[in-house]
């Protein structure tokens, strides 16, 4: 198989231009072109508005070693990385698998796990998708939030409700992050995934996939069970013996839950979730190994899709071209960093709160990314040394004092504030030319007032900054919305170079552990921490316990 790049074509070029274009860069006939594959697609605007899709394809072709020679250097041989599940271990396993959330990380190894026969059970505190999207859809409307069911809690987790972007800085060697894609694919997502540069799904269309990964898992022999919180882990000691001394270990015994049932197991996956606070406070309590860590916080911000479009595109007259994306950062005076995060184009902002009385803002687009706003989170980093208490939860603590303060400053709804306002200090009292779109109820007010004063000036200086890549950035009457204060874990459950624990069969696992940040990355996550069970643990398993349908 050979690979071909930089391969140049307008955006609304058909199938057979880029057909051409392969046979004239190999200079062969078409009948010489066995097939093609895609395996990447990027936009080229450093010319705006003359704009370019530029292709990355794998060939095959009917003599490789003569067009090889005769393409000059355009053409290289390649061989595909397939992803390979390990083979099981010996360690006997008793009891199955235990993992706790169905976000990706819990999915995804729960999916690796029933597809290698350790028929996991997948513990969700919250409702299947279905249900969920019509709590999140109640609470948007009404304001009833249910606990257990919301933005943040339920199946599939945060990023169910965001612009379900699946692109990654994770290195893959083993091809993890492609079979990610291929397996959203194989359950409903867009073929086009597998090799767009920055691939993204949408909420409309991951909410099927979600559903459609539980009903593979189940018939697997996997176990989805809804509304079973995990309240506590009881534990056991064990002897071990390493060949010149004896000690005794902790081990995972069983998980209980908020029904009081107790479930026995030698295996359980802490695929939490970054949101999780009530569960880290029970881990913390049972002295499970954690410490704080950084993470950002900020706003939301929105502008005009249009004038977004119009400074990365130029004024191109192309059809084809997506809605455009940024990615900007800013070095500020006070050496934080500043930067944008989960960039939605034509998305809105959501009301992602979790907690009573406690308000939080998130991003999401739908697949067509047809709104007519563009959103970002700009956020500035925080530091353990930013909390006002410590220990492994301080950093929740500050997450929930921000929370308070845009519940108080909203009264229970989203505040908003134009940007000339959020520099003055000022309440806003009138929208200027940008309207927000946002999914729950808002209010003009102080946006500003949540943060210490640090921080608003950071965030103030990073906008302004922002302004020089992207004119307009920092217009006045861009619209700020906040709190954006769950960007990632503020805790890291700690773990080994096995995946485990210092106790035994416990695994922190994904973005709520403190080992991702993104769909993507927390399904990888998921991978490992089901490679590192399958090679441990023997798959023949003693089941006796019927399997429950909840």
């Amino acid at each position: 198989m050979l690979r071909i790049s930089q391969l140049n074509l307008h955006p609304g070029h058909s199938p057979e231009e880029l057909t051409d274009k392969i046979c004239k860069s190999l200079r062969i006939r078409r009948a010489d072109l066995l097939n093609y594959e895609i395996q990447k697609q990027s936009i080229d605007a450093r010319k705006k508005p003359d704009i370019f899709f530029s292709y990355t394809v794998d060939v095959k072709v009917k003599d490789e070693r003569q067009v090889l020679r005769k393409s000059r250097g355009r053409a290289a041989k390649t061989d595909r990385i397939s992803y390979q599940l390990p083979s099981s271990g010996t360690v006997p396993l008793v009891y199955r698998p235990i993992i706790v959330g169905s976000g990706p990380a819990g999915l995804f190894c729960g999916y690796l796990l029933a597809k290698s026969g350790y028929a996991p059970v997948i513990l969700e505190r919250g409702n299947p998708v279905e249900e969920r999207l019509k709590d999140v859809e109640e609470f948007w409307k009404t304001g009833n939030l249910n606990l257990s069911s919301n933005v943040q809690f339920g199946e599939g987790g945060a990023g169910t409700f965001s612009d379900g972007k699946l692109n990654t800085l994770v290195k893959d060697k083993k091809g993890r992050s492609r079979f990610v894609l291929q397996t959203f694919v194989d359950h409903g997502a867009p073929a086009d995934i597998l090799y767009e540069q920055k691939p993204h799904i949408g909420t409309d269309i991951l909410t099927d996939i979600v559903k459609n990964m539980r009903h593979s898992i189940r018939n697997m022999g996997g176990e989805f069970r809804f509304q079973s919180q995990m309240t506590d882990i009881k534990m056991k000691n064990i002897s071990r013996v390493d060949g010149k001394h004896d000690e005794i270990a902790k081990c995972i015994g069983s998980v209980v839950l908020d029904s009081g049932e107790e479930i026995d197991t030698n295996v359980c996956v802490l695929a939490l979730g970054h949101s999780a606070r009530d569960t880290f406070q029970m881990l913390y309590a049972r002295q499970i190994p954690m410490e704080a860590k950084s993470f950002a916080v900020g706003v939301r911000i929105e502008h005009p899709q249009s004038m977004i479009t119009r400074s990365q595109y130029g004024k191109t007259t192309y059809s084809g071209l997506p809605a455009a994306s940024y990615k900007l950062t800013a070095k500020l005076k006070n050496k934080r960093g500043a930067y944008t995060f989960c960039m939605c184009p034509g998305g809105y902002v959501v009301n992602a709160s979790s907690e009573e009385k406690r308000l939080a803002v998130n991003g999401m687009s739908y697949h067509q990314r047809d709104g007519i706003n563009a959103n970002s989170a700009v956020v500035v980093t925080v530091t353990p040394e930013d909390y006002k208490s410590t220990g492994p939860l301080s950093g929740i603590e500050f997450q929930r004092m921000l929370e308070e303060c845009a519940y108080k400053e909203g009264k229970g709804r989203v505040p908003v504030q134009c940007f000339e306002d959020f520099r003055k200090n000022r309440p806003t009292v009138k929208l200027g030319n940008v309207v927000p779109q946002i999914k729950g109820d808002f209010t003009l007010a102080n946006v500003r007032k949540i943060f210490p004063k640090e921080l608003g000036d950071s965030l103030e200086e990073g906008i302004l900054l922002m302004d020089d890549k992207i004119h307009g950035f920092a217009e006045a009457d861009a619209v700020l919305s906040g709190v954006e204060s769950r960007t990632s874990s503020p805790v890291k459950i700690l773990r080994g170079p096995d995946f485990e624990s210092t106790v035994s069969g416990l695994y922190p696992c994904g973005e709520g552990a403190g080992y991702a940040g993104g769909i993507t990355s927390a399904a990888m996550d998921g991978i490992k921490t089901a490679e590192a069970i399958i090679k441990k643990y023997s798959q023949k398993l003693n089941i006796t316990a019927p399997v429950h349908e909840f």
